[in-house]
C-alpha cells in the first residue's frame, strides 16, 4: 500500500486536537485547545475557523451537523460548513471527552468525565438515555452499526459494551491501566467498530490492537508490529472494513489487513509526536491525522481501483518484469502502486488495496511467523506456494534512517500564537501588549507593570499589525505584507521630549518582518531576506547585516541583542539552531559568533530573553530554563526544568520574566496549554532555581548546588561593572560571603568524612582569608598533614594575589603615568607647606622648655614574631615597643631582639650644629631610631609601650647609639620633613622595584611606585597615613592627642612632662583615637 506523506499544516494550539472528513470527502475538519474548528478544502490553503468555546475536546460530523464537545461542559450543535450555531444538544456537570455519531447521524454518543455516558436524539434532544457504570472519566464512545450496542473505554481500565435500549452492561473486559484523568492516561483508547459487517469491535490495547467478535464478546485475534513500542492512541477502519489503521503514542502510523493480520504500512510521524486523531477518507484513499502539538498531516494514495484482471495468486504479482526496472532507487513513498491483490474467493472484491513494500519485501521466516502467529487458517499448499515466492522477491535498498524536521516557525518571545483572536502580542517585565481581532474591534492595548513609566494605550490596528514589543522607551510594531502594501515598521516613542512621537518605515518589497525587538536607545528588525536592519528609537537607520540563517526569535536588553537562527536542517524531530549576541555599545563587537543553540531532545525553542540583570537566558518546549555562563567560556547551563513542578503531562509554563537577584524565574501556569488566555488575566507564579546536579538529595549535594548556583547567579556583577554600570557592592560581597560560607561548611564536612584530598580542593575555590579559617580548623581537628598543604595553598595564593596586583598597577601605570607626576608635584609643594608650619611651632616650643627637663630618645623594637605554625597563616597582632632612654646608648638590659618595622628610617630631629657635626651633640628633640625594614600585613596591628627615664640632657650628650642608622651618618637631617606615606611605602619597596626592573632611572622609579601605590587599597593607604601621624606627632611632641587612622592600638605610652611627673596615655583597641 504505497501513499505519499504530505507535509503537515499548523493548525490549533499545542494539545488535544481531532480530526474528521465530512460525508463527501472533500473537506476536512479538526479542533483543538485553542477552541476553533478549522475547516480545511485541502493542505495549501488557509482554512476556515468556527470559535465553538475556550476549548473543543472533540467533533462528530453527520449530514451537514456539527457536534463538538466544548470546555462549557456541553455537547453544542453547528450547521456544516455555515458554522451557525443550532442549539445545545446536552450538558454535564464536567467537560465532554468524546462525541461520535451513529451510521445513520440520528443519534449522538458523548462521554464525560463525569463517568457518564448520554445517548440523545439529534431529532429531539429531550429523548436522552444516561449509561452508568463507569468508575472515572470516560475516553471514548463507538456505536455498533446496527445501532443496537455502544462500547465506552474510561480511566478505571475497563472497556464495556452496553445495551443501548436497555441500558444496561453486556460485558466488561479489565484491559487498560487505571487512572484518575484524562490527561494522564497513557492512552485515549479511542475504540472502533467495524463498519458494514459490523463483525469486530477494534480496542488499542498498550502497543497492540485486540479483535473482539460481535455477539459472543470473544477476543478472536490480535494486530501487531515488532516496530511498535509504545501505546497505541487510537484506531480507525477504512470504510469497506477490510483495513485498519491505528496511530501511536510515539508518532508511528500504521495500516493492517485485516483477514491477512499483515502490517501493510507503516509511517513515522515526521517529528514523532504523539498521534491523537485520526479519520480514513470516505474514498478510502486518505488518512487524515492529527498530533499533539496542534499539527495536522495527511497520507494520500492508499488505495486504486481495481484492476479487470486481478491477480489469482501470490506468482502472479511478479510476472511483469519492469516491476524492479520502475521502482529501482525508489523509496517507499515514491514508489509506485502495484497491481492489486485478490481478495478471497469468499470476499468481496469490491474494494482492492495494494500491496507496500513493507509486505512485498519481507523475508520468508518472517511472513510464516506472521501467520502462525495470527493463527491463519490457509491450507498447507498455500504455505508453500507462500515460502516459495519469498525468496524470489529482488532486493531493493530501503531508508529507513531519520527524516528532516520541519524548521520552527519564527516567534516573538512573550507572544501567543497569532491565529487566536484574543492574544497577547508581548509579555515582559515592562509591560502587556494585548490584541483584539473580532468582529468587534481590531486594536491593541498597552499596558505597563509600572504606570510611572507611562499610562496605558490603546491603539487601532487598522494595518493588522502582527508583532510587538514593549521597553521604557517605546512601543515596536510590526505588520506582514499585503499584494498591495509592504511591511512596516512601526515605532510609537513614548519618552521623546518633542512632539512628534511616531514614526513609520517601509520594509524593502519582498522582505517581511519575522521577528523584532529593543534595547536601550535602539530597534531591531529581522526579515525574510536573511536580513538584520538596526535603528535608533527615534527612527534613524544605523548598521544592517545578513544573517546566516532563517531567524527564530530576537531579544534586547540594553546594549545587548541575542538572536537565534536556524543553522542547518534537523533530523528526528531535532531543530538545529544557533545564536548570535552583539555588543551594541561605542565598540560594537560581538561576543557569540554563530554557536549552536543546546535544546532537548525533540525539542524546540519557546522563549528567549535577557535576566532582569543583563544575562542571556532561554527557555526550551520541554520546560528546561538555561543561562549563559560567561565565566566559563561563554556556556549555556540548565538552571531549572518547569516540567518539575507541573502537576500533569498537559500543563505547562509561561515565562514572562527571569530575575537573578533575588533568584526568580516568573512564569505563568497554564492547565493543558503551553500558553494562558488574556481573560481573566492570569496570575504570575515564581519558581526556584535548581541545578541539575546528581544527588541533591544529600546534604553534599545540596551544598554544592547552592555554591555553583550563586556563583552562577552572581556573574552578572563582573560583567556589568566591565561594562560601565553601577554595582551594588553590597550584594556582591554579600553574595561572595554567602559562597565562602558553603566552601567551609563543605570543607567542615569533607573533614568529618576523612576526605582530606576533597578539603584541599575545596580550599582552592576559597579566598585567601578563608584558608586561613580552614587551617585553624584543620589544626582544631589534628589533621596536621592537611594544615601543612593547606599552608603552602596559603603560601601559593598570595603570591597569586601579588601577581595579579602587579599587573592591575602596571595596566594602571600606563594610564596614569601623566596624572601622577602632576599629582606628585602637588603632594610635594603641600609638604613644603606643612614644614614651614611645623619648624614654626618647634620654635616657639623650643624657647618655652628651654629650662624644663629634656625629653630622652625615642626607640622602636619590634617583639618577635609568632611561630612559624599553622597560626601563621592567621591574622595575627604584631607588637610594638616604644621607649624612652636616658641616653643616647641604648640599655643592655632590654634584651629585645633587632627586627624589621615599617616605621624604620623614619627620623625626626632638630637642627644640628653642622652637617657634619659631633653625634655626641645634644638634641633638643627626639630622636626617631630608625631599625630595618619589615614587610606588613594588612591584618598587622601594633601595641606602643613608651618608657621614660629622668636622665639630664648632659648624660644624654656623652653617649653614642650603638645601632647605626640605615641612612649614612653624614646625612643632613637639619631642613629634613616628616615623610609622607608614600615616601615610606617607596622605602620598604624600592629595592623589589628596581630588581624587577634595574633599568630604570630615579624619576621612573618614582613613577612606577607612585602608580603602585595609588593601586592599593585605602586600609593599605590608612597604615601609611597612620605612620606619618606618628612621626609628625614625634616632630612636635604633641603626646598628648596621638590621632592613628586605619589601624586599632592597645598599649600605653610613658614619658614625663613639663611638670616633670610621669603621664600614661591609654591606647584603647576599641577607641584608637581616646
Amino acid at each position: 500500500m504505497p501513499c505519499e506523506r504530505k507535509t503537515m499544516r499548523y493548525g490549533h494550539s499545542e494539545g488535544h486536537t481531532e480530526v474528521c472528513f465530512d460525508d463527501t470527502g472533500k473537506f476536512i475538519v479538526t479542533c483543538g485547545n485553542d477552541g476553533d474548528v478549522r475547516i480545511w478544502e485541502n493542505l495549501d490553503d488557509d482554512p476556515k475557523f468556527i470559535t465553538v468555546g475556550e476549548k473543543a475536546y472533540s467533533l462528530a460530523l453527520k449530514n451537514g451537523k456539527l457536534v463538538t464537545a466544548s470546555s462549557n461542559n456541553t455537547v453544542q450543535i453547528h450547521t456544516f460548513p455555515d458554522g451557525d450555531p443550532d442549539g445545545i444538544l446536552t450538558r454535564f456537570t464536567t467537560n465532554a471527552t468524546h462525541v461520535t455519531f451513529n451510521s445513520s447521524g440520528s443519534r449522538v454518543a458523548a462521554g464525560s468525565s463525569d463517568f457518564m455516558v448520554k445517548v440523545v436524539e439529534m431529532s429531539d434532544s429531550s429523548q436522552q438515555k444516561t449509561l452508568r457504570g463507569h468508575e472515572a472519566p470516560v475516553l471514548s464512545v463507538t456505536f455498533d452499526p446496527k445501532d443496537e450496542f455502544l462500547a465506552s473505554s474510561s480511566c478505571d481500565g475497563s472497556v464495556v459494551v452496553w445495551n443501548i435500549e436497555d441500558q444496561t452492561q453486556v460485558i466488561s473486559w479489565p484491559l487498560l491501566q487505571k487512572t484518575n484523568d484524562v490527561s494522564n492516561a497513557s492512552s485515549l483508547c479511542r475504540l472502533a467498530w467495524q463498519p458494514g459487517a459490523a463483525k469486530l469491535l477494534a480496542v488499542p490495547v498498550e502497543s497492540k490492537v485486540h479483535l473482539y467478535e460481535r455477539g459472543s464478546w470473544d477476543h478472536v485475534s490480535t494486530l501487531s508490529d515488532d516496530l511498535l513500542t509504545q501505546p497505541l492512541n487510537v484506531v480507525v477502519w477504512s470504510p469497506c472494513g477490510r483495513f485498519l489503521a491505528a496511530g501511536s503514542v510515539g508518532g508511528f502510523l500504521n495500516v493492517w489487513d485485516v483477514n491477512s493480520k499483515l502490517c501493510i504500512e507503516r509511517q513515522k510521524h515526521e517529528k514523532g509526536f504523539t498521534v491523537c486523531g485520526l479519520a480514513w477518507s470516505p474514498s478510502g484513499s486518505q488518512i487524515a491525522y492529527t498530533d499533539t502539538e496542534g499539527c495536522l498531516g495527511m497520507l494520500d494514495g492508499l488505495g486504486t481501483p481495481p484492476t479487470d484482471k486481478p491477480a489469482k495468486d501470490y506468482d502472479a504479482l511478479f510476472d511483469d518484469d519492469d516491476d524492479g526496472v520502475m521502482d529501482e532507487g525508489l523509496s517507499d513513498g515514491a514508489s509506485p502502486v502495484k497491481k492489486a491483490v485478490a481478495a478471497d474467493d469468499e470476499e468481496d472484491d469490491d474494494f482492492l488495496m495494494p500491496l507496500t513494500p513493507f509486505a512485498r519485501h519481507a523475508d520468508t521466516g518472517s511472513l510464516k511467523l506472521g501467520q502462525d502467529k495470527f493463527g491463519d487458517d490457509d491450507d498447507d499448499a498455500g504455505s508453500a506456494v507462500l515460502a516459495a515466492a519469498a525468496p524470489l522477491l529482488p532486493p531493493r535498498p530501503v531508508y529507513e534512517g531519520p527524516l528532516p524536521s520541519a524548521p520552527q516557525k519564527a516567534f516573538q518571545p512573550g507572544s501567543t500564537p497569532a491565529h487566536l483572536t484574543h492574544r497577547f502580542m508581548m509579555w515582559n517585565s515592562v509591560g502587556i501588549v494585548r490584541g483584539y481581532n473580532d468582529e468587534q474591534d481590531n486594536a491593541i492595548d498597552v499596558e505597563f507593570h509600572d504606570s510611572a513609566v507611562h499610562h496605558a494605550m490603546h491603539l487601532t490596528n487598522s494595518l493588522g499589525h502582527a508583532l510587538a514589543d514593549l521597553s521604557q522607551e517605546a512601543v515596536l510594531l510590526a505588520c506582514p505584507s499585503t499584494d498591495e502594501l509592504a511591511s512596516k515598521l512601526q515605532c510609537l516613542h513614548f519618552s521623546s521630549w518633542d512632539t512628534n512621537k511616531e514614526w513609520m518605515v517601509d520594509l524593502p518589497q519582498g522582505e517581511d518582518a519575522r521577528a523584532l525587538c529593543l534595547g536601550q536607545g535602539w530597534a531591531a528588525v529581522a526579515t525574510s531576506s536573511l536580513m538584520l536592519r538596526l535603528f535608533s528609537v527615534g527612527g534613524v537607520q544605523r548598521e544592517m547585516f545578513s544573517l546566516p540563517g532563517p531567524v527564530v526569535c530576537m531579544a534586547g536588553h540594553g546594549e545587548q541583542l541575542l538572536i537565534a537562527y536556524h543553522r542547518a536542517t534537523g533530523f528526528d524531530g531535532e531543530q538545529v539552531l544557533g545564536v548570535q549576541l552583539l555588543q551594541l555599545s561605542r565598540r560594537k563587537r560581538q561576543i557569540i559568533s554563530g554557536e549552536p543553540l543546546p535544546l532537548s531532545r525533540r525539542s524546540h525553542l519557546s522563549w528567549l530573553g535577557f535576566t532582569a540583570e543583563g544575562t542571556p537566558c532561554y527557555v526550551d518546549s520541554d520546560g528546561v530554563v538555561r543561562m549563559l555562563n560567561r565565566s566559563l567560556g561563554n556556556t549555556w547551563t540548565p538552571v531549572c526544568n518547569t516540567r518539575d513542578t507541573c502537576k500533569s503531562k498537559s500543563d505547562h509554563y509561561w515565562v514572562v520574566g527571569v530575575h537573578e537577584n533575588p533568584q526568580q524565574l516568573r512564569c505563568i501556569p497554564c492547565k493543558g496549554s503551553r500558553y494562558p488566555p488574556t481573560l481573566p488575566r492570569p496570575a504570575v507564579a515564581i519558581l526556584p532555581f535548581k541545578l541539575p546536579l546528581c544527588q541533591t538529595s544529600t546534604e553534599k549535594g545540596q551544598m554544592e548546588e547552592q555554591f555553583w548556583r550563586s556563583v552562577l547567579f552572581h556573574n552578572h556583577h563582573s560583567f556589568l561593572s566591565s561594562s560601565g554600570y553601577e554595582v551594588d557592592e553590597e550584594a556582591r560581597s554579600q553574595s561572595q560571603k554567602e559562597q565562602q560560607e558553603l566552601l567551609m561548611k563543605m570543607f567542615a564536612l569533607s573533614c568529618k568524612l576523612e576526605r582530606e584530598f576533597r578539603c584541599v580542593e575545596l580550599a582552592e575555590l576559597m579566598t585567601h582569608n578563608v584558608v586561613t579559617l580552614a587551617i585553624r580548623y584543620a589544626s582544631r581537628s589534628r589533621r596536621l598533614a592537611l594544615a601543612q598543604r593547606l599552608s603552602e595553598l596559603a603560601l601559593e595564593k598570595a603570591s597569586q594575589i601579588q601577581e595579579e596586583e602587579e599587573e592591575e598597577e602596571e595596566e594602571e601605570k600606563r594610564q596614569t603615568a601623566g596624572y601622577s607626576g602632576h599629582r606628585q608635584q602637588e603632594e610635594e609643594e603641600g609638604e613644603e607647606r606643612e614644614e614651614e608650619e611645623l619648624r614654626e611651632e618647634e620654635e616657639q616650643q623650643e624657647t618655652e622648655e628651654a629650662a624644663e627637663t629634656k625629653p630622652g630618645q625615642f626607640h622602636f623594637v619590634h617583639s618577635s614574631e609568632s611561630e612559624r605554625s599553622t597560626e601563621a597563616a592567621e591574622s595575627s597582632l604584631s607588637v610594638f615597643d616604644v621607649q624612652v632612654l636616658g641616653s643616647g646608648k641604648p640599655s643592655a638590659s632590654s634584651g629585645q631582639p633587632r627586627v624589621t618595622n615599617i616605621l624604620d628610617s623614619m627620623t625626626a630631629g632638630r637642627k644640628s650644629a653642622a652637617l657634619g657635626g659631633s653625634a655626641g651633640k645634644s638634641s633638643k628633640n627626639p630622636v626617631l631610631k630608625p631599625l630595618a625594614p619589615r614587610p606588613k600585613t594588612k591584618t598587622q596591628s601594633t601595641l606602643l609601650q613608651l618608657t621614660g627615664s629622668n636622665k639630664t640632657k648632659k648624660s644624654q650628650e656623652s653617649a653614642e647609639p650603638q645601632v647605626p642608622p640605615p641612612a649614612p651618618p653624614a646625612e643632613n637631617t637639619e631642613n629634613q620633613r616628616p615623610k609622607t606615606g608614600f615616601q615610606l611605602w617607596l622605602e620598604e619597596n624600592r629595592k623589589s622595584i628596581t630588581a624587577e626592573q634595574p633599568d630604570l632611572e630615579e624619576m621612573d622609579v618614582i613613577k612606577e611606585a607612585m602608580g603602585r601605590f595609588r593601586a592599593l587599597s585605602a586600609e593599605e593607604r590608612n597604615e601609611k597615613a597612620s605612620d606619618e601621624c606618628v612621626e609628625k606627632r614625634f616632630k612636635r611632641r604633641d603626646y598628648s592627642s596621638w590621632r592613628f587612622s586605619g589601624e586599632e592600638f592597645k598599649g600605653q605610652i610613658s614619658f614625663r612632662g613639663r611638670s616633670a611627673q610621669l603621664k600614661t596615655i591609654h591606647f584603647n583597641k576599641l577607641n584608637p583615637n581616646s
